[in-house]
């Protein structure tokens, strides 16, 4: 009997289980929590027992829809729903299809630099701006992108949420992982910049590379892809590229397409968008495209429905990925959990504690998808220790940025990681099968960018 690997959901839904009854294991206790700055950070001397509070079968059923509606998670839900609605507006006018042939056909002899090109430039995005949700909006585009140029749908997704968290694990300049964890380790702000830039470049050429090679080889052999039975699946592409015609029309809503991106990287950059400014945006895109792509009103508003209808499965995962940490808070033990790990910090000596630091940030990441609610947790208990234990406070935040940023692919209860699988089509099982030559790599590089740091006392302390 063939063994069936288990739907997202079912795996999500184990994990949630094994949550829940870890809190009838682990000890209740917690921190308080203080205002530094403006910011709601833990008191690193502050932790103590409170009563026990197991997830009962109510909490249980309960933590689905909790996780629905935390404000976080339900911005994240709505903006899928837009963007899927405002793919659905653009596809039906044919668009973005005409638009990929027209490309695939004048690319000509450099199709093959795409790839590396395209993961190059979300790595850019990761590193400077912290893109993560961000890349969401471009998959559709780019699985037709790349099985116009021969590749298979993994690509698409290797070049979009690979090249991104590659940048933002290792990023130079990103405001949501270095700004917030320097702050609140009281280190000034974008200090070690050189050193991070150095290993942003070491972690991007290794991801290029990567996926390069994984795209040349299914072009040269198609069936060996992990998704070859799903992209099987999907709508057949055009057989003859030059049959296909960009109309004026087509090429209008290309034009305001491309000037939606442009305003994201703008807004993201400049003026600190974030998930409200961005579903605006889209919802702006779908209203204008439809009519100036030949749509009527009421087939826009159709269209519209269809495609944020398609993205249900998506939307809904980040919900059920979020309900783990629901269970978890909700028993008071992720604060047991942080203690615990440091502890253990604490006993190593000097030139192991550094990789103790790395680890307890790998791990929490697991539990604590939020990069800078892991840094409000994490950095007030762990920059007093790293004091004690002879590791620079920017060693620290380094490890800290690693250990977040690299599982943020990887772990099932990252929701716009998990939505992003399910935009695409592709089972986890396949993905982490694929990613884990890779991500072994960047944990090694991080690793030796770690004991170099330590070496030579990265700081300025």
């Amino acid at each position: 009997m063939k063994l069936r690997v288990p739907h997202t959901y079912v795996l999500l839904f184990s994990l949630l289980l094994l949550a829940a009854a870890s809190t009838y294991v682990i000890p209740a206790g917690q921190f308080d929590y203080i205002e530094k700055d403006g910011r709601r950070v833990v008191d690193a001397s502050s932790y103590h027992a409170v009563p026990a509070n197991p997830a009962g079968l109510d909490d249980l059923l309960m933590a689905f829809p909790l996780g629905l509606m935390t404000p976080e998670v339900a911005r994240i839900i709505f903006y899928i729903f837009i963007v899927g609605g405002a793919f659905g507006v653009i596809a039906a006018t044919g668009a973005i299809e005409a638009g990929i042939h027209l490309l695939v056909r004048r690319a000509g002899k450099y199709q093959q630099a795409v790839i590396p090109a395209l993961t190059f430039l979300f790595a850019f995005g990761g590193g400077t701006f912290g893109m993560a949700e961000e890349t969401l909006p471009f998959l559709p585009a780019l699985v037709l992108l790349c099985r116009s140029l021969g590749y298979d749908s993994l690509t698409a997704g290797a070049v979009a949420l690979v090249g991104a968290n590659a940048g933002f694990a290792a990023a130079f300049l990103n405001p949501f992982t270095i700004i917030v964890a320097q702050d609140i380790a009281g280190l000034p702000a974008y200090s070690g910049l050189e050193f991070r830039l150095a290993v942003w470049a070491m972690i991007t050429t290794a991801t290029v590379i990567y996926v390069a090679r994984y795209a040349a080889r299914i072009k040269r052999a198609p069936e060996a892809s992990p998704v070859y039975a799903i992209d099987q699946q999907r709508p057949a592409l055009a057989a003859n590229l030059n049959h296909v015609r960009l109309t004026a029309r087509q090429a209008f809503v290309l034009l305001l397409f491309a000037a939606a991106f442009v305003m994201l990287i703008l807004g993201a950059l400049r003026f600190k968008w974030g998930i409200l400014e961005l579903s605006a945006l889209f919802f702006a895109l779908a209203i204008v495209a439809g009519p100036v792509g030949g749509l009527s009103f009421n087939l826009t508003a159709e269209k519209f429905i269809e495609g944020a209808a398609s993205l249900t499965g998506g939307a809904l995962v980040v919900g059920l990925a979020r309900a783990t940490l629901v269970v978890l808070s909700q028993a008071h033990v992720i604060d047991t959990i942080m203690m615990g790990l440091s502890d253990l910090v604490r006993h190593l000596p000097s030139e192991i504690s550094v990789i103790g630091i790395y680890l307890v940030q790998v791990l929490l990441s697991i539990i604590v998808p939020s990069a800078s609610g892991q840094a409000a947790l994490s950095i007030p208990i762990l920059a007093p220790l790293s004091d004690l234990v002879g590791v620079t406070r920017q060693t620290m935040v380094l490890a800290y940025q690693f250990g977040d940023g690299f599982t943020n692919i990887f772990t099932p209860t990252q929701g716009y990681f998990m939505a992003g699988l399910a935009l695409l089509k592709i089972p986890w099982h396949a993905w982490v099968r694929w990613l884990m030559p890779l991500l072994l790599m960047w944990l090694a590089i991080g690793l030796g960018a770690l004991l170099l740091a330590h070496a030579i006392k990265f700081g300025p302390f």
